[in-house]
């Protein structure tokens, strides 16, 4: 996996403070709200839907890499300075247990910042029952500017 967030550090926690879910169409389309986030750290949360599901009616495996990626990425963005970007490396999701209806949570940290490597985690929780779900690990360079690639 390769995403690449193009947004400038401060004007998208920003963005995310004044029109939260809004400010990003990813987070639009999953139905993910962001609930927290600051000094290294996210929360996001995302409600099961019928259509996230596989065949088998389990919320579908690579949802939650992409939700636990995002989390990791905001909580990224709250330690970056003014016109960095970042891109993720590296993402990879170990599988505890399956949700099939209910709210998750992605708790982001970020373990280690470098001058050009962040290296950060993310744990996926149901809200219900606080039962861990996946723990995301993954890695990013930084950018300076809002190159696209």
């Amino acid at each position: 996996m390769h995403l690449y967030h193009a947004y400038v550090c401060m004007s998208y926690l920003n963005e995310i403070k004044n029109r939260g879910q809004k400010a990003n169409p990813f987070f639009c389309l999953m139905g993910i709200e962001p609930e927290s986030f600051g000094d290294g750290k996210a929360r996001l949360s995302m409600a099961v839907r019928d259509d996230m599901k596989n065949g088998e009616g389990w919320l579908q495996g690579g949802l939650y890499t992409a939700l636990g990626d995002e989390a990791i990425a905001l909580a990224i963005y709250t330690l970056l300075s003014e016109g960095e970007t970042i891109a993720t490396v590296s993402c990879t999701t170990h599988f505890i247990r399956g949700v099939r209806e209910g709210t998750i949570f992605a708790d982001g940290t970020v373990v280690r910042k470098g001058r050009t490597m962040i290296y950060a985690e993310a744990s996926i929780i149901n809200a219900k029952d606080g039962n861990l779900l996946a723990r995301c690990t993954a890695s990013f360079i930084v950018r300076q500017g809002t190159g696209t690639g």
